[in-house]
């Protein structure tokens, strides 16, 4: 292995796979982070200052005209007030917190997770096979999860910092392994 290579392997369900990275796939995996984080910072900030976003028409409406399989989950949603209420302010504001995070790489693998959340949700809201199955939601969706796999959050992000900050004489991630799941 030369210095310019980082091997890869892991094994799911008996079946292992195994791959090498070159070195400067560490800038694509920052430009993936940075882009995923400008664009959802970008449309929450676009639905905050427009002040005119509802979930609630979308939720009754969209999924039942574009045949989502799962329309009827939807519906219910939407004429659910304390839901549609929520769904409001959790979007926008969701997105923008997420878009932060990914941008300055502060709790990635959290703001990963819930964007991966929030692009299934619109995949499925958004349902549209005419082309296939696979559509932007669904590869925005694997994007935030390779985000999140990668630790994207260690590369000039604020993440490899606060893996590394002391408490009581050891990195945090060390004297608590659970925080790896939301750095990184």
């Amino acid at each position: 292995m030369t210095a310019q290579e980082v091997r890869l392997r892991s094994t799911i369900g008996g079946y292992t796979a195994t791959g090498k990275l070159h070195s400067l796939s560490v800038w694509f995996i920052l430009a993936l982070r940075l882009m995923m984080g400008i664009a959802f910072f970008q449309s929450g900030v676009d639905k905050v200052l427009s002040g005119s976003f509802g979930a609630a028409g979308y939720l009754q409406n969209s999924p039942p005209a574009n045949g989502s399989p799962v329309a009827d989950l939807f519906v219910t949603m939407g004429e659910t007030a304390w839901f549609v209420s929520f769904v409001d302010v959790a979007v926008p504001w969701g997105e923008i917190l997420i878009g932060l995070g990914l941008i300055v790489g502060f709790l990635t693998r959290l703001a990963a997770f819930w964007g991966a959340f929030m692009m299934l949700m619109f995949y499925l809201g958004n349902w549209d096979v005419t082309h296939g199955y696979i559509n932007g939601d669904f590869a925005y969706m694997l994007v935030f999860l390779s985000v999140a796999a990668f630790g994207a959050g260690r590369i000039l992000g604020l993440d490899a910092r606060v893996e590394q900050y002391e408490v009581g004489g050891q990195p945090l991630v060390e004297r608590y392994p659970w925080m790896r799941y939301l750095l990184g």
